[in-house]
């Protein structure tokens, strides 16, 4: 190497050592930030599922959840990817928090305590029940569904018969407590599993004769006009529910973070509240369940109430729940106590300044309410009242079934479009569609009379000890005048 060759090197070398003691300076006078720890968050949803649309899908589209995510402390450095996987119903849910691929997930009571034994009888972490997101402290929601033109009417018909409700859910609890009550077994029926969309085809196809869901096809099927609700959940006098439940590993690790699911889901239910009529009509966009459909559950006097709160008396049920199932060979020991943690829901009504207690004593619903513009006078009985929704108008309340008759029988000659009615039912007090009840009309109460029910039996009984009769949609509607 010559001279000038050695000074070249020696010149790249000395530059080389400056940027080194450059790059050392700045490294020592600045901090670079750290790169974030990125937590995946699986949660189970069931979109199509209308009372846990407030834990799921509407958490989801609105932001929610990011909106209360923990960003200071142990957090300022974590970034939580939502993975939001959908199903239809709660069994597959179990199966993915089980393989840990899911971290929350929301399902119906039976499937709930079948997830709670499932992880109390496995060797690594638990799950808890965190929260509730609907219920119905009655039972209503779950049903049995013929074809339209079928030629039964009750439960009861269906003995020997093709019955398929899909198996673990929520509705094949229903069916179990039913057939219980009535010292029925599984032989007394040709019972098969079949998921929603399965027995719905079924339904349809007349391959089967009847077919039990959740919450909403029990309502969905008949809305779309193919079939005919005989037995509501409500018979059974046992509350249903949908609730959320957590891997206790995940919980305890990041605590924050289910509080603030708590917070979203809360912040989700007064969404609903606030304009249950456009609240419908999103979830008919991110669902493809019809509004009608959604405003009848979660709606004012809906079906469903939504509340957070962990009452004493769900988990009675769950505990009843198990005994039926435990009778009945399905689900061996399960500690409903140790698998309720409701750390987390108060903490969430805490830091919202709100009072859990009080929420928890509570099993009041928001009420259908204000002055009926047709009949005159204070809607102060909202379970004897009714609703009409008018095409592009939205729902108008009237004070009682025959005044809601009278106001679809306005509208229409008017040439405005009715969508739906409401009426409820007189023996239950569930919403019921005007068009798909029974009614016993005139006698004792009044040539004008009508007195809505959701099954044809309660109808007869009612119309023969008041001396009336029983019609259907169009004769109430001829009854109720205008």
């Amino acid at each position: 190497m010559n001279a000038r060759s050695r000074n070249t090197a020696r010149d790249n070398n000395n530059n080389i050592a400056r940027k080194l003691t450059a790059a050392a300076a700045l490294a020592c006078c600045f901090s670079f930030p750290a790169l974030a720890e990125v937590v995946t968050v699986g949660i189970g949803t069931q979109n199509t599922t209308t009372n846990t649309v407030t834990g799921g899908i509407v958490i989801k589209e609105l932001g929610l959840l990011e909106k209360h995510l923990p960003k200071t402390g142990k957090y300022k450095d974590i970034e939580f990817k939502l993975e939001w996987q959908n199903f239809t119903s709660g069994p597959p849910v179990t199966n993915g928090m089980v393989a840990n691929t899911l971290q929350i997930g929301m399902m119906g009571d039976y499937p709930l305590l079948v997830n709670g034994a499932t992880f109390q009888a496995g060797r690594e972490t638990k799950s808890r029940l965190i929260a509730l997101i609907a219920y119905n402290a009655d039972g209503a929601g779950n049903g049995v569904v013929v074809h339209k033109d079928s030629p039964y009417y009750e439960l009861s018909d269906l003995k020997g018969k093709k019955l398929s409700v899909p198996f673990g859910s929520a509705a094949h609890g229903m069916l179990l407590k039913a057939m219980e009550d009535r010292g029925w077994t599984a032989d007394d029926f040709q019972l098969s599993s079949q998921s929603p969309e399965v027995g719905t085809s079924s339904l349809q196809e007349k391959r089967i004769d009847g077919h039990a869901d959740f919450v909403p096809f029990a309502e969905l099927l008949p809305y779309r006009g193919f079939a005919r609700k005989i037995f509501d959940g409500v018979e059974t006098r046992v509350p249903t529910f949908h609730g959320v439940v957590v891997r206790e590993d995940f919980a305890q690790k990041y605590p924050e973070f289910v509080v603030a699911y708590i917070k979203a889901l809360m912040e989700a239910n007064e969404w609903v509240r606030s304009n249950p009529v456009a609240a419908a009509e999103k979830i008919e966009q991110w669902t493809r369940v019809e509004k009608e459909v959604a405003y009848m559950f979660i709606g004012p006097s809906g079906v469903h109430t939504l509340d957070p709160t962990i009452k004493p008396k769900w988990i009675e049920t769950v505990k009843y729940d198990h005994g039926v199932l435990q009778r009945m060979g399905r689900v061996k020991e399960f500690d409903a106590d140790a698998w309720v943690d409701e750390t987390y829901v108060k903490q969430a009504y805490k830091e919202l300044g709100l009072d859990y207690e009080k929420q928890k004593a509570s099993l009041a619903n928001y009420e259908i309410s204000g002055t009926d513009p047709l009949c005159g006078g204070a809607i102060d009985k909202p379970r004897e009242a009714g609703e009409v929704w008018i095409d592009g108008a939205g729902v108008t309340a009237y004070k009682s079934a025959g005044c809601t008759l009278a106001a679809v029988n306005k509208a229409t000659d008017e040439g405005r479009k009715v969508g739906v009615a409401f009426v409820f039912d007189r023996t239950t007090q569930i919403k019921l569609f005007a068009d798909k009840a029974f009614y016993a009309l005139g006698g004792k109460t009044g040539a004008t009379a009508v007195t809505p029910f959701l099954l044809k039996k309660d109808a007869e009984a009612y119309a023969a000890a008041n001396g009336g009769r029983v019609g259907l949609y169009a004769e109430a509607l001829a009854a109720a005048g205008r």
